[in-house]
Protein backbone atom coordinates (compact mmCIF):
# COMPACT_ATOMS: atom_id res chain seq x y z
CA UNK A 1 0.00 0.00 0.00
CA UNK A 2 1.37 3.50 -0.86
CA UNK A 3 -0.94 6.11 0.58
CA UNK A 4 1.77 8.68 -1.15
CA UNK A 5 5.45 8.98 -2.71
CA UNK A 6 8.26 10.55 -1.22
CA UNK A 7 10.49 10.32 -3.82
CA UNK A 8 13.51 12.37 -4.40
CA UNK A 9 13.84 12.74 -0.33
CA UNK A 10 16.86 10.45 -0.56
CA UNK A 11 16.99 10.57 3.03
CA UNK A 12 20.22 8.71 4.30
CA UNK A 13 19.58 5.35 6.64
CA UNK A 14 22.58 3.86 8.79
CA UNK A 15 23.35 1.12 10.10
CA UNK A 16 21.27 -1.04 7.48
CA UNK A 17 21.08 -5.20 7.87
CA UNK A 18 20.76 -7.85 5.69
CA UNK A 19 18.89 -10.67 6.30
CA UNK A 20 18.85 -13.65 4.55
CA UNK A 21 16.67 -16.37 4.48
CA UNK A 22 18.86 -19.53 2.71
CA UNK A 23 15.10 -21.68 2.54
CA UNK A 24 12.05 -21.43 3.95
CA UNK A 25 12.44 -25.29 5.90
CA UNK A 26 12.44 -26.00 9.19
CA UNK A 27 11.84 -28.87 10.76
CA UNK A 28 9.67 -27.11 13.27
CA UNK A 29 5.79 -26.69 12.20
CA UNK A 30 5.45 -23.82 15.32
CA UNK A 31 1.79 -22.65 14.91
CA UNK A 32 1.81 -18.95 13.79
CA UNK A 33 5.15 -19.19 12.86
CA UNK A 34 6.44 -15.90 11.67
CA UNK A 35 8.01 -16.70 8.48
CA UNK A 36 5.31 -19.69 7.58
CA UNK A 37 8.30 -21.86 7.41
CA UNK A 38 7.69 -25.90 7.94
CA UNK A 39 9.27 -28.75 7.16
CA UNK A 40 6.52 -28.56 3.53
CA UNK A 41 7.96 -25.47 2.25
CA UNK A 42 10.81 -26.46 -0.52
CA UNK A 43 12.03 -23.23 -1.60
CA UNK A 44 15.59 -22.30 -0.80
CA UNK A 45 18.75 -19.49 -1.93
CA UNK A 46 21.05 -21.29 -4.32
CA UNK A 47 24.52 -20.03 -2.92
CA UNK A 48 25.75 -17.42 -6.06
CA UNK A 49 22.61 -15.32 -4.89
CA UNK A 50 23.42 -15.10 -2.07
CA UNK A 51 26.88 -14.02 -2.37
CA UNK A 52 25.96 -11.48 -4.77
CA UNK A 53 23.64 -9.78 -2.08
CA UNK A 54 26.79 -10.01 0.50
CA UNK A 55 28.89 -8.43 -1.81
CA UNK A 56 26.04 -5.68 -2.32
CA UNK A 57 25.70 -5.15 0.91
CA UNK A 58 29.50 -4.66 1.49
CA UNK A 59 29.57 -1.84 -1.24
CA UNK A 60 26.40 -0.59 0.16
CA UNK A 61 27.79 0.24 3.68
CA UNK A 62 25.37 -2.27 5.39
CA UNK A 63 26.47 -2.52 8.98
CA UNK A 64 26.22 -6.48 9.62
CA UNK A 65 24.69 -9.46 7.72
CA UNK A 66 21.93 -11.87 9.56
CA UNK A 67 21.32 -15.63 8.55
CA UNK A 68 17.79 -16.84 10.03
CA UNK A 69 14.92 -18.89 8.32
CA UNK A 70 13.01 -20.99 8.25
CA UNK A 71 16.15 -23.00 8.99
CA UNK A 72 19.24 -21.97 8.16
CA UNK A 73 21.53 -24.44 9.18
CA UNK A 74 19.81 -26.94 6.33
CA UNK A 75 21.09 -25.29 3.80
CA UNK A 76 24.39 -25.84 5.52
CA UNK A 77 27.07 -25.22 2.50
CA UNK A 78 25.34 -22.20 1.48
CA UNK A 79 25.20 -20.89 5.36
CA UNK A 80 29.09 -21.22 5.33
CA UNK A 81 29.62 -20.13 2.22
CA UNK A 82 27.53 -16.59 3.51
CA UNK A 83 29.36 -16.40 6.80
CA UNK A 84 32.91 -16.42 5.50
CA UNK A 85 31.89 -13.81 2.49
CA UNK A 86 30.42 -11.83 5.20
CA UNK A 87 33.60 -11.78 7.46
CA UNK A 88 35.99 -11.58 4.23
CA UNK A 89 34.08 -7.87 4.64
CA UNK A 90 34.86 -7.42 8.47
CA UNK A 91 31.20 -7.62 8.91
CA UNK A 92 29.25 -8.92 11.95
CA UNK A 93 27.26 -12.14 11.24
CA UNK A 94 24.40 -13.36 13.69
CA UNK A 95 22.66 -16.82 12.81
CA UNK A 96 19.29 -17.13 14.00
CA UNK A 97 18.65 -21.01 14.97
CA UNK A 98 15.96 -23.39 16.70
CA UNK A 99 19.30 -25.33 17.45
CA UNK A 100 17.81 -28.79 15.92
CA UNK A 101 21.30 -30.20 15.03
CA UNK A 102 22.38 -29.95 19.00
CA UNK A 103 21.43 -33.50 19.68
CA UNK A 104 24.73 -33.78 22.04
CA UNK A 105 27.63 -31.97 23.40
CA UNK A 106 29.50 -33.25 20.92
CA UNK A 107 27.29 -32.48 18.04
CA UNK A 108 26.86 -29.27 19.77
CA UNK A 109 30.40 -27.97 19.70
CA UNK A 110 31.41 -29.66 16.51
CA UNK A 111 28.78 -27.25 14.62
CA UNK A 112 29.50 -24.40 16.58
CA UNK A 113 33.60 -24.49 15.54
CA UNK A 114 32.24 -25.05 12.04
CA UNK A 115 30.49 -21.75 12.70
CA UNK A 116 32.78 -19.77 14.13
CA UNK A 117 35.65 -20.79 11.98
CA UNK A 118 33.91 -19.36 8.84
CA UNK A 119 33.41 -16.35 10.70
CA UNK A 120 30.26 -16.39 12.79
CA UNK A 121 30.22 -13.43 15.38
CA UNK A 122 26.97 -14.04 17.13
CA UNK A 123 24.05 -16.59 17.62
CA UNK A 124 20.57 -16.03 18.41
CA UNK A 125 18.34 -19.81 19.10
CA UNK A 126 14.55 -19.59 19.10
CA UNK A 127 12.65 -21.38 21.22
CA UNK A 128 9.31 -21.51 23.90
CA UNK A 129 6.24 -23.01 24.30
CA UNK A 130 5.72 -23.58 20.48
CA UNK A 131 9.14 -24.58 19.40
CA UNK A 132 9.96 -27.49 21.96
CA UNK A 133 6.91 -29.38 20.03
CA UNK A 134 9.47 -30.07 17.97
CA UNK A 135 12.89 -28.97 19.72
CA UNK A 136 13.55 -30.40 22.92
CA UNK A 137 14.54 -27.45 25.32
CA UNK A 138 17.59 -30.03 26.13
CA UNK A 139 18.93 -29.43 22.74
CA UNK A 140 19.05 -25.14 23.31
CA UNK A 141 20.51 -26.01 26.23
CA UNK A 142 23.40 -28.24 24.51
CA UNK A 143 23.33 -24.97 22.04
CA UNK A 144 24.48 -22.51 24.67
CA UNK A 145 26.71 -24.08 26.55
CA UNK A 146 28.95 -24.58 23.23
CA UNK A 147 28.80 -21.57 22.65
CA UNK A 148 29.21 -19.68 25.89
CA UNK A 149 32.60 -21.83 26.02
CA UNK A 150 33.68 -20.80 23.45
CA UNK A 151 32.61 -17.09 24.15
CA UNK A 152 30.36 -16.77 21.74
CA UNK A 153 27.55 -14.09 22.00
CA UNK A 154 24.51 -15.65 22.55
CA UNK A 155 21.06 -14.80 23.04
CA UNK A 156 17.91 -16.92 23.61
CA UNK A 157 14.44 -15.04 22.35
CA UNK A 158 11.70 -17.20 24.41
CA UNK A 159 7.67 -17.02 23.14
CA UNK A 160 5.67 -15.19 25.43
CA UNK A 161 1.87 -15.52 25.78
CA UNK A 162 -0.09 -16.07 28.92
CA UNK A 163 0.44 -19.05 30.92
CA UNK A 164 3.66 -20.43 29.36
CA UNK A 165 5.50 -23.16 30.22
CA UNK A 166 8.80 -22.26 28.55
CA UNK A 167 10.02 -19.31 30.54
CA UNK A 168 14.11 -17.86 30.94
CA UNK A 169 13.85 -19.39 34.10
CA UNK A 170 13.59 -22.92 33.21
CA UNK A 171 16.37 -22.52 31.04
CA UNK A 172 18.98 -20.56 33.40
CA UNK A 173 18.06 -23.42 35.91
CA UNK A 174 18.37 -26.17 33.01
CA UNK A 175 20.64 -28.65 34.53
CA UNK A 176 22.87 -28.40 31.65
CA UNK A 177 23.93 -24.83 32.81
CA UNK A 178 24.84 -25.43 35.75
CA UNK A 179 28.72 -26.01 35.03
CA UNK A 180 28.95 -23.07 33.18
CA UNK A 181 31.42 -20.20 34.77
CA UNK A 182 30.22 -16.76 35.47
CA UNK A 183 32.25 -15.78 32.82
CA UNK A 184 31.01 -17.91 30.62
CA UNK A 185 27.76 -17.24 31.64
CA UNK A 186 27.86 -13.64 30.96
CA UNK A 187 27.84 -14.09 27.22
CA UNK A 188 24.40 -15.90 27.31
CA UNK A 189 21.53 -13.23 27.21
CA UNK A 190 17.57 -14.71 27.51
CA UNK A 191 15.25 -12.65 26.22
CA UNK A 192 11.43 -13.08 25.55
CA UNK A 193 9.03 -11.79 23.03
CA UNK A 194 5.35 -12.09 22.23
CA UNK A 195 4.33 -14.82 19.81
CA UNK A 196 2.19 -13.76 17.57
CA UNK A 197 -0.58 -14.80 14.94
CA UNK A 198 -0.12 -13.36 11.37
CA UNK A 199 -3.65 -12.49 11.09
CA UNK A 200 -4.53 -9.57 12.93
CA UNK A 201 -8.05 -11.18 13.83
CA UNK A 202 -6.59 -13.63 15.58
CA UNK A 203 -6.03 -12.74 19.51
CA UNK A 204 -3.53 -13.97 21.95
CA UNK A 205 -3.91 -13.77 25.84
CA UNK A 206 -0.54 -11.87 27.23
CA UNK A 207 0.99 -11.40 30.67
CA UNK A 208 -0.61 -8.06 32.03
CA UNK A 209 0.96 -4.50 30.52
CA UNK A 210 1.93 -6.63 27.31
CA UNK A 211 -0.54 -5.50 24.65
CA UNK A 212 -0.38 -2.55 23.53
CA UNK A 213 -3.09 0.29 24.41
CA UNK A 214 -2.79 4.79 23.69
CA UNK A 215 0.03 5.23 26.19
CA UNK A 216 2.39 2.34 25.23
CA UNK A 217 1.80 3.78 21.66
CA UNK A 218 3.34 7.54 22.38
CA UNK A 219 5.90 6.08 24.49
CA UNK A 220 7.18 3.61 21.54
CA UNK A 221 9.70 4.57 19.01
CA UNK A 222 9.82 4.21 15.30
CA UNK A 223 10.19 0.61 14.13
CA UNK A 224 13.86 -0.48 13.97
CA UNK A 225 12.91 -3.04 11.32
CA UNK A 226 11.64 -1.49 8.46
CA UNK A 227 14.04 0.52 6.17
CA UNK A 228 17.01 -0.54 8.76
CA UNK A 229 16.70 -4.21 7.63
CA UNK A 230 16.13 -5.72 4.05
CA UNK A 231 15.71 -9.42 3.99
CA UNK A 232 16.23 -11.51 1.04
CA UNK A 233 13.53 -14.49 1.52
CA UNK A 234 14.22 -18.31 -0.23
CA UNK A 235 11.99 -17.20 -2.76
CA UNK A 236 13.97 -14.04 -3.99
CA UNK A 237 11.66 -11.38 -3.09
CA UNK A 238 13.52 -8.90 -1.14
CA UNK A 239 11.39 -7.35 1.53
CA UNK A 240 11.99 -3.83 3.52
CA UNK A 241 11.38 -5.12 6.90
CA UNK A 242 13.62 -8.57 9.46
CA UNK A 243 10.88 -10.76 7.75
CA UNK A 244 7.83 -11.26 10.32
CA UNK A 245 4.70 -11.11 8.00
CA UNK A 246 6.46 -10.65 4.91
CA UNK A 247 5.16 -13.32 3.25
CA UNK A 248 1.56 -12.39 3.96
CA UNK A 249 2.04 -8.21 3.43
CA UNK A 250 3.03 -8.06 -0.23
CA UNK A 251 3.47 -4.08 0.13
CA UNK A 252 6.43 -5.23 2.38
CA UNK A 253 8.28 -6.77 -0.65
CA UNK A 254 10.43 -4.51 -2.48
CA UNK A 255 12.52 -5.89 -4.88
CA UNK A 256 13.26 -9.48 -6.26
CA UNK A 257 17.21 -11.30 -6.31
CA UNK A 258 17.01 -10.82 -10.11
CA UNK A 259 16.56 -7.06 -9.84
CA UNK A 260 20.23 -6.27 -10.63
CA UNK A 261 21.70 -4.08 -8.20
CA UNK A 262 18.99 -5.88 -6.00
CA UNK A 263 19.38 -3.89 -3.10
CA UNK A 264 19.75 -0.65 -4.56
CA UNK A 265 16.88 -1.02 -6.07
CA UNK A 266 14.82 -2.39 -2.79
CA UNK A 267 16.56 0.67 -1.10
CA UNK A 268 15.49 2.99 -3.64
CA UNK A 269 11.40 1.67 -3.96
CA UNK A 270 11.10 1.51 -0.28
CA UNK A 271 12.30 4.94 0.67
CA UNK A 272 10.19 6.67 -1.44
CA UNK A 273 6.57 4.85 0.20
CA UNK A 274 5.64 7.44 2.95
CA UNK A 275 3.73 4.98 4.67
CA UNK A 276 7.06 2.59 5.20
CA UNK A 277 8.55 6.34 6.30
CA UNK A 278 5.84 6.79 8.89
CA UNK A 279 6.52 3.27 10.43
CA UNK A 280 10.37 3.26 10.41
CA UNK A 281 10.13 6.75 12.00
CA UNK A 282 7.05 6.60 14.43
CA UNK A 283 6.05 2.95 14.66
CA UNK A 284 2.87 1.13 13.75
CA UNK A 285 1.37 1.45 17.17
CA UNK A 286 1.18 5.01 16.40
CA UNK A 287 -0.12 4.77 12.84
CA UNK A 288 -3.08 2.72 14.31
CA UNK A 289 -3.57 5.00 16.96
CA UNK A 290 -3.29 7.72 14.83
CA UNK A 291 -6.11 5.88 12.24
CA UNK A 292 -8.58 5.26 15.00
CA UNK A 293 -8.48 8.83 16.18
CA UNK A 294 -10.04 9.48 12.84
CA UNK A 295 -12.50 6.73 12.65
CA UNK A 296 -13.74 5.67 16.33
CA UNK A 297 -14.57 2.00 15.34
CA UNK A 298 -11.23 1.13 14.87
CA UNK A 299 -10.80 -1.09 18.32
CA UNK A 300 -7.46 -1.83 18.80
CA UNK A 301 -6.09 -1.12 22.60
CA UNK A 302 -5.18 -4.18 24.24
CA UNK A 303 -5.23 -6.42 21.28
CA UNK A 304 -1.44 -6.82 20.36
CA UNK A 305 1.33 -7.64 22.13
CA UNK A 306 3.73 -7.61 18.85
CA UNK A 307 4.22 -4.23 17.00
CA UNK A 308 4.36 -6.85 13.91
CA UNK A 309 0.81 -7.28 14.12
CA UNK A 310 0.21 -3.93 14.57
CA UNK A 311 1.61 -3.44 11.61
CA UNK A 312 -0.20 -6.69 10.10
CA UNK A 313 -3.31 -4.45 10.89
CA UNK A 314 -2.37 -1.28 9.19
CA UNK A 315 -1.73 -2.96 5.82
CA UNK A 316 -4.78 -5.02 6.03
CA UNK A 317 -7.88 -3.32 7.59
CA UNK A 318 -9.74 -1.43 5.42
CA UNK A 319 -11.28 0.93 7.72
CA UNK A 320 -7.39 1.90 8.52
CA UNK A 321 -5.83 1.88 4.73
CA UNK A 322 -9.45 4.44 4.07
CA UNK A 323 -8.53 6.68 6.97
CA UNK A 324 -4.38 6.49 5.75
CA UNK A 325 -5.44 6.79 2.02
CA UNK A 326 -7.84 10.26 3.16
CA UNK A 327 -5.67 11.92 5.97
CA UNK A 328 -1.99 10.94 5.34
CA UNK A 329 -1.43 14.50 3.94
CA UNK A 330 -1.52 15.68 8.06
CA UNK A 331 1.44 13.14 8.88
CA UNK A 332 3.37 14.60 6.39
CA UNK A 333 5.37 17.53 8.22
CA UNK A 334 5.86 15.60 11.38
CA UNK A 335 7.53 12.67 9.64
CA UNK A 336 9.86 14.59 7.58
CA UNK A 337 10.49 16.37 10.71
CA UNK A 338 11.57 13.07 12.43
CA UNK A 339 13.68 11.85 9.16
CA UNK A 340 15.79 15.20 9.65
CA UNK A 341 16.40 15.06 13.40
CA UNK A 342 17.38 11.30 12.99
CA UNK A 343 18.87 11.38 10.17
CA UNK A 344 20.64 14.71 9.74
CA UNK A 345 20.29 17.02 12.55
CA UNK A 346 20.92 14.36 15.43
CA UNK A 347 24.27 12.57 13.30
CA UNK A 348 25.52 15.92 12.67
CA UNK A 349 25.09 17.12 15.97
CA UNK A 350 27.55 14.16 17.54
CA UNK A 351 29.76 14.34 14.97
CA UNK A 352 30.34 17.93 15.58
CA UNK A 353 30.66 17.01 19.39
CA UNK A 354 32.98 14.01 18.70
CA UNK A 355 35.18 16.74 16.28
CA UNK A 356 35.36 19.03 19.04
CA UNK A 357 36.55 16.64 21.84
CA UNK A 358 39.13 15.17 19.91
Amino acid sequence: MKPASASQTDLPRRGRTLSIMPTFTCPAACTDCGTLSSPRERAHLDADTVLAAIDEAHALGFCNIVFTGGEATLEWTTLLRGIQRAASYRLPVRLVTNAHWATSPAAAHDRLAALMAAGLSEINYSTGDEHIRYIPLERVAHACVAACERQLRTHVMMELKDARTITPEALQEHPLLQDLTPQQRAYLTILSSPWMPLNHSTIYQYPQGVACDVQAAAMRGGCSSVLKTYTLQADGRIGACCGLGLRVIPELNVATSTDTPCLQNAISAAEQDFLKLWIHYQGPAKVVAWAASHDPAIRWEGLYGHQCQMCQRLYHDEAIRAVIASHWQEMLGEVLQAAWLDDVHIPATLAQLLHEQD
